[in-house]
């Protein structure tokens, strides 16, 4: 008991010099706000590999048992001409740069790469975990933050993990679910990838709230948006790969790939 009072007093004061250091930044400028192609696909290959690995049973067994829901899509036509146009961008220059990556880069350094972009995307999940009344959520984010920061070298090392504190992956499409928004319709955007219209303006919440956003004009503010889709790329290269080998039609695949991913994460 003592200790988890003392992890809170440590979560409410770091809270309060992290919105210190936040209302004493600049406006941030438009540039972080653009995010590339790299992006939208490295983010279309994790929710593949996450909506896998979270409904292992419902892909091989429940698939035609049970009807699924299906996002609307009235844009389809459109849709696919930008689903061609992200599929060769992939092809030609992410996975490649990805694949040139990990050829120089070990495993266990992008591995820690990835745990220090997770780390910082920590003022997302806990806005978005207050927001849907998550408060357990947001008191076990904000003491696996400050455990990854302190002890963790900044995030490098998941500590949190370790001693079983979870991350409770929360952002702003989910709590606009959460409040009674529906999709409405599916859009895949150039560059953006997939997406929805609620979820749409669920991108745009959370990068107000991603300190990317506030890097500035500082010469690393747009490639480290970069590095971290290029990093994990090269964590899950062949995932979007084996999804078109499988599917007879990759769009519609990658389409309800990523509705029954977005499902799960907001029913969960």
């Amino acid at each position: 008991m003592k200790k988890t009072c003392f992890l809170f007093l440590i979560a409410v004061v770091s809270w309060f010099l992290i919105e210190g250091l936040a209302l004493g930044q600049s406006t941030a400028t438009d540039a972080s706000a653009h995010c590339s192609f790299h992006e939208s696909r490295e983010s279309s290959c994790v929710q593949i590999a996450q909506w896998r690995e979270t409904n292992p049973e419902e892909e091989d067994d429940e698939f035609f048992d049970t009807p699924r829901e299906t996002v609307p899509d009235p844009l389809e036509p459109l849709n696919r001409a930008f689903f061609e146009f992200n599929d060769k961008l992939y092809f030609l220059v992410l996975k490649p740069v990805a694949t040139g990556y990990k050829t120089v880069v070990p495993e266990e350094i992008r591995v820690c790469t990835r745990n220090f972009f997770t780390n910082l995307a920590y003022p997302v999940r806990l806005v978005n975990n207050l927001l849907q009344g998550k408060f357990f959520g947001a008191f076990e984010e904000t003491c696996g933050f400050l455990v990854n920061s302190i002890v963790g070298l900044g995030g490098l090392a998941d500590i949190a993990k370790a001693i079983d504190l979870k991350t409770h992956d929360e952002d702003f499409g989910q709590t606009l679910a959460v409040y009674g928004a529906g999709p409405a319709f599916y859009i895949n955007w150039p560059f953006l990838g997939p997406s929805t219209l609620r979820d749409t303006f669920g991108r745009a919440g959370d990068l107000f709230l991603d300190p990317l956003t506030y890097l500035g004009d500082y010469w690393y503010a747009p490639w480290s948006r970069g590095l971290n889709v290029v990093n994990e790329t090269s964590l899950r290269i062949g995932d979007y790969e084996s999804l078109k080998r499988a599917a007879l039609d990759p769009y519609i695949a990658l389409r309800d790939a990523y509705y029954q991913n977005r499902l799960s994460k907001i029913k969960d």
